[in-house]
């Protein structure tokens, strides 16, 4: 089936404290945006890229684009004021019957057999959903108390957030709300029920500058496994 991943890199890297966009910022030499990319590139031989920037950053993407020889599988448009509102832009370019990858593009250490296990589990059930076990103690928030949550009961949301193309493009068509976190959120707003998947521990979202750290980390493990 066609598929296209619409890769959402809308983020400030405020909290990186940083004025260049976290996307744009360096990791072993390459944006992070350039590994993001390249996985779902060499995840499918077919697979279309949707890339959402603000636009006063697309020329920032277009010279990353053009770093890649099969470049003509990604396409840049521009983004909305909402991460909702973003992935929408993105979805207007899909245009047949397809599977939809969501993901943040900050994810930069997605691999290729998640994103195969997404792929398979959307055709399976209509949508995939990769979640990490929490690991810390949980506590909720309940008016003036707290109270301490079963862990085994938690899961940790990542992307790519995958869908079958007639259940997410309707989904997106409904009115924006505060509620909407994610397109999982999106989805079941609309009525359809949540299928998660097995997500990575390592498919950390980068969002501090610590995160940089643990990114280079495991790319030198990555590295040290394909050459032993």
């Amino acid at each position: 089936m066609k598929k296209y991943a619409v890769i959402v890199a809308g983020g400030a890297g405020k909290r990186m404290g940083n004025t260049i966009p976290k996307q744009f910022l360096l990791l072993k030499g390459k944006t992070i945006l350039w590994y993001t990319l390249d996985t779902f590139l060499r995840a499918y031989n077919d697979m279309q890229i949707i890339l959402v920037l603000p636009e006063q950053h697309i020329q920032k993407g277009k010279a990353i684009v053009a770093s890649f020889a099969d470049n003509n599988r990604i396409q840049i448009v521009n983004g909305g004021d909402t991460r909702f509102h973003s992935v929408q832009c993105g979805l207007n370019y899909v245009k047949e019957k397809s599977v939809v990858f969501v993901h943040d593009a900050v994810r930069c250490l997605v691999s290729v057999p998640l994103i195969h296990r997404c792929y398979k589990d959307a055709l399976e059930k209509g949508n995939a959903t990769p979640a990490v076990p929490a690991t810390d103690s949980i506590r909720i928030l309940n008016g003036d108390g707290n109270y301490v949550a079963d862990r085994t009961q938690v899961r940790i949301i990542q992307t790519p957030q995958t869908f079958l193309s007639d259940i997410i493009l309707p989904a997106f068509q409904q009115e924006y709300t505060d509620a909407f976190t994610d397109e999982a959120t999106v989805v079941e707003a609309s009525g359809e029920k949540i299928f998660l998947t097995e997500g990575e521990y390592d498919n950390i979202k980068i969002t501090r500058p610590v995160d940089i750290m643990i990114a280079e980390k495991i790319l030198e493990e990555r590295s040290a496994l394909k050459q032993a």
